[in-house]
């Protein structure tokens, strides 16, 4: 894995918002509007922080109709395999990350327009 790949990585887990949204999506794969809910955010904000993940190679997205959904990126090599298991394990203890996961299982109650 080059340095570049690495220093992606370590800028993109350096952010609140982008921790929140990998938090998120360590749960499955989410809908851009879904994401917005939970974490209270405007579109653009969270449009342009999955940017910031995809390019560090952490998350994917596939687009169906109007909507993008995305996902964890597969582990690109045995270090970043060990960097996101080691992250994971440590943001269930964070309480505004259990808040975010709170508030995307009670949209599950609700219709969304990207459903």
């Amino acid at each position: 894995m080059s340095a570049r790949r690495v220093d992606r990585m370590f800028r993109a887990f350096a952010d609140e918002t982008r921790l929140r949204i990998l938090h998120l999506l360590s749960r499955g794969e989410l809908c851009v509007c879904d994401i917005m809910a939970a974490l209270r955010a405007p579109q653009s904000k969270v449009s342009r922080h999955l940017g910031h993940l995809r390019r560090a190679g952490l998350v994917t997205g596939r687009k169906e109709g109007l909507w993008r959904h995305y996902s964890l990126a597969k582990p690109s090599s045995p270090f970043q395999k060990r960097l996101i298991d080691c992250l994971g394990a440590c943001m269930d203890e964070v309480g505004m990350l259990q808040r975010d996961a709170r508030r995307l299982d009670g949209l599950g109650r609700r219709g969304r327009p990207c459903r």
